[in-house]
């Protein structure tokens, strides 16, 4: 099922703009994670794809109940505004890798054992 961008956002048409100023501080077009079109799909219609999601409100066409369907069934997402809003879902939920650069090892019992003996024996 197919549908243009324009017919998806009359099926989407939202009450408010949405913002996610906790995990996208700067914007979602700032983030780096979405394309310009994207970022315009997530800001005007979020509102609406969020209280579908949360099962706050009730579809009113035959789209939203496929997009309640699609991730209340986890299917893989069929249009555009679905594949936005996984894609969001996606780097909201998922665990953040955090990689460092230290090479720092501990030091054993043994090492530090023998270390203090060499201490103790210089002070006498």
């Amino acid at each position: 099922m197919d549908m243009t961008i324009a017919e998806l956002k009359e099926a989407f048409a939202a009450p408010k703009p949405f913002y996610d100023d906790t995990n996208f501080p700067r914007g979602f077009s700032r983030s780096g994670h979405f394309t310009l079109l994207e970022s315009e799909l997530l800001q005007q219609h979020g509102y609406l794809l969020l209280q579908l999601h949360r099962q706050k409100l009730e579809p009113i066409n035959a789209t939203q109940q496929q997009f309640i369907n699609t991730f209340l069934n986890q299917h893989p997402p069929s249009n555009r505004i679905e594949r936005v809003w996984a894609k969001y879902l996606d780097l909201t939920t998922r665990k953040q890798k955090v990689h460092t650069l230290s090479i720092q090892k501990p030091l054993s019992n043994t090492q530090n054992k023998s270390e203090q003996q060499e201490v103790e024996v210089s002070l006498e």
